[in-house]
């Protein structure tokens, strides 16, 4: 396994002008990771030269990209705003091949209240598996994250990976998003079809929150026959300037 940083994890700094993806690319390399991931939400546009020359960037500073990212849900009951959806996702997987990203993490979506639910949860598995498909035309894999909603337990991601059936279609593994009185159990449950992970500092154990434990996870992962990144995904409190660079190095010691 290999080490990678979100570009989430700089969200603030993205988001307030303080920070560019060149800035963040820059970061990744000076605090010695793998490679980024590049969340879609930080973009300033997607024209051809400006997605070539962060791609450039990103080889310049020895870099790999690990995947990209995209929010949005499949659980929209207009089917209109659906279909924006499934085009919005189409467009970022090929701004993802031109990027040479291997994968592109989605959402799956929750349910509105009183939406009917076996109605709303096929259409969002036909949705996915569309978007899976156009991903194999262009060689990404479609990362979906255990994020809540319809993804809130290893079982109902399970049920969905079964439901989808697509060998392009997997799982991006959050490793701090269950929210379960056993975590690792709902983490080993789900790690024989993660293509991509998310390793936050902490994790959800019921109601409270505890330091994740790396080690045990490299061994879920590596028992499960994942080899790819952990892709470092930072949600807490303390200056990610500060922190994450300590996360870093406690992950590169634990996968090397």
């Amino acid at each position: 396994m290999k080490v990678s940083c979100c570009a989430y994890s700089y969200r603030d700094l993205l988001t307030q002008n303080k920070m560019s993806l060149d800035d963040f690319i820059h970061t990744a390399r000076e605090i010695r990771v793998d490679a980024v991931e590049l969340t879609s939400y930080y973009f300033p546009r997607t024209s051809d030269d400006y997605v070539y020359r962060l791609k450039r960037l990103v080889f310049q500073n020895g870099l790999d990209i690990s995947g990209t990212a995209v929010g949005g849900r499949f659980t929209e009951t207009d089917q209109k705003k659906l279909d924006q959806h499934v085009a919005m996702v189409k467009e970022w997987i090929d701004i993802s091949q031109k990027l040479g990203a291997p994968v592109m993490r989605v959402f799956a979506g929750g349910i509105d209240k009183d939406a009917d639910e076996e109605a709303v949860r096929a259409r969002a598995v036909q949705a996915m598996r569309d978007c899976a498909a156009y991903g194999q035309s262009r060689g990404v894999l479609i990362a979906m994250e255990n994020h809540g909603g319809i993804t809130a337990t290893a079982g109902m991601v399970l049920d969905l990976v079964r439901d989808v059936n697509h060998p392009w279609f997997g799982v991006n593994l959050d490793c701090g998003n269950y929210k379960s009185e056993d975590p690792y159990n709902e983490i080993e449950m789900t790690a024989p079809y993660a293509v991509a992970t998310h390793a936050k500092v902490s994790i959800r154990r019921g109601d409270e929150r505890e330091p994740v434990d790396y080690y045990r996870v490299a061994e879920i992962l590596d028992r499960a026959g994942y080899n790819g990144y952990l892709s470092i995904e930072y949600e807490d409190p303390e200056d990610p300037v500060i922190t994450i660079p300590r996360f870093a190095a406690y992950l590169r010691g634990i996968v090397r």
